[in-house]
């Protein structure tokens, strides 16, 4: 790759923060503003630093070690500031990268040090109005390096493994293998399979992306951390330390543990939760801590009653009719997004014979390749029984639908996720409906739960 005129990171940093403030149609001299996806970054890389756009294994910068990465963000309504989406790296060459280290690899010598320039993606406002607002220079700080070094080696063995193609963003923490190209038929070879495997990219998870930004960029994260000395990451995995750190309390039931940590006049909604926050010695929810929101974990209790039978499906959150009959491609659909990188504990009570919830173990999990692909079939009808028009049929006081049953799919399904029957949304054709959403089928998590 050529060189460019910025030569040391105090250059790289010193021109990207000159683009602060300034509308990008004032900054494009090429009519990238027009493009699609990724037209943001193209601007920043050819009309403010001048250079061509490439997809070479070197930094953007050789010289001075840097590469740029322009990431967008999004404020919630309460102005809370969340990563737009993942930040893509590079791709992954199977044939390469397996007799590599972490510090050899090509996303090490890529993104060692990255300069990070922000813009915030407001919705109906024209590109050319976006500007950047925060230029920093970024490298990883040392208790996120040890996970993301593990993550490289999750990663790599399943290419050692022969199982490239089994390779889940779900897998890791932070650092994730995302799928990259225009679709499915978008495969490579890997070293010790003869089947082909999806073409992925590294990438950090939207969800790191979102701490990253709130902690460095903007400065306002305050979250807890479960692990305080970070050299423990170096000899045992994040998921090992928690399940140790739980251990103790295996074979307690629920009274016997509010007991412990006097939380006797807890709210059943959220008794499990107070107690594992307990049991971890945090003062939050364990869902707000800086590990459990980098890695995009999700902590869901399980009740399994006497038979071995779970009562409840597991729900997601409850989807847009509108938005979702708009979603075309799949892996950039709402459901793709929340179910594919992300990483679940299950905290896992079982039902003894006095009828009595005892605390049995954890289980760290995430979906599978093969039930991913089962999920998005779901997807898919549901998408098009809503563009169609849901058929509505009252009977008996009740309003049936035809939107996708459990009986339909071993793994998920789509129902009710309202207050009442009165909790609706609309459709797109105008007629109102109860909120939905989809869940995992309780047949289905009761089988990932077993040891």
């Amino acid at each position: 790759m050529e060189g460019t005129k910025y030569t040391t990171k105090e250059a790289v940093l010193k021109r990207g923060q000159e683009a602060i403030g300034i509308p990008l149609k004032d900054i494009d001299k090429t009519g990238r503003i027009s493009t699609g996806k990724g037209a943001v970054g193209s601007i920043i890389e050819e009309s403010w630093f001048g250079y061509s756009i490439n997809s070479e294994s070197e930094p953007d910068f050789p010289e001075a070690g840097v590469e740029l990465k322009v990431t967008p963000y999004i404020r919630g309504k309460k102005g809370e500031i969340r990563a737009k989406e993942r930040l893509v790296c590079n791709i992954i060459n199977y044939m390469e990268e397996y007799d590599k280290t972490f510090k050899t690899s090509s996303f090490w010598h890529k993104c060692e040090t990255m300069l990070l320039m922000s813009y915030e993606h407001k919705k109906d406002i024209p590109k050319g109005e976006f500007k950047i607002d925060k230029a920093i220079l970024f490298s990883f700080p040392m208790e996120d390096l040890v996970i993301i070094e593990r993550d490289w080696n999750i990663i790599m063995k399943k290419v050692h493994d022969g199982q490239a193609h089994l390779i889940s963003e779900g897998d890791t923490m932070y650092l994730a293998a995302c799928t990259k190209g225009a679709n499915a038929s978008s495969v490579r070879k890997q070293p010790f399979s003869d089947t082909m495997a999806k073409q992925r990219a590294y990438s950090l998870k939207s969800s790191y992306m979102t701490q990253i930004l709130n902690q460095y960029i903007f400065g306002t994260a305050t979250n807890e951390r479960i692990i305080t000395d970070w050299k423990q990451l170096q000899k045992q995995s994040f998921e090992d330390i928690i399940v140790d750190k739980l251990r103790p309390y295996f074979g307690r039931t629920q009274e016997q543990l509010k007991k412990q940590f006097s939380v006797e006049e807890c709210s059943a909604k959220n008794l499990n939760e107070v107690l594992l926050a307990k049991m971890l010695g945090i003062k939050g929810k364990i869902a707000y801590t800086d590990e459990f929101k980098k890695a995009c974990i999700v902590p869901k209790t399980i009740r399994v009653q006497q038979g071995g039978k779970i009562k409840e499906s597991m729900s997601f959150p409850t989807f847009d009719f509108i938005k979702l009959s708009k979603e075309t491609e799949w892996e950039e659909s709402e459901l793709y997004n929340y179910i594919a990188p992300t990483k679940f504990l299950f905290v896992i009570f079982h039902e003894n014979d006095n009828g009595e919830y005892v605390f049995e173990r954890v289980k760290f999990w995430n979906i599978s390749n093969d039930d991913l692909d089962e999920v998005q079939r779901v997807w898919e009808r549901t998408v098009k029984t809503i563009r169609e028009g849901v058929v509505l049929d009252a009977k008996d006081g009740k309003v049936y639908n035809n939107l996708p049953k459990q009986a339909e799919s071993p793994v998920a399904h789509v129902r009710p996720h309202g207050k009442d029957g009165n909790d609706k949304l609309p459709l797109p054709d105008g007629r109102m409906m109860t909120k939905q959403c989809f869940w995992f089928n309780r047949t289905y998590i009761c089988k990932q739960i077993k040891e």
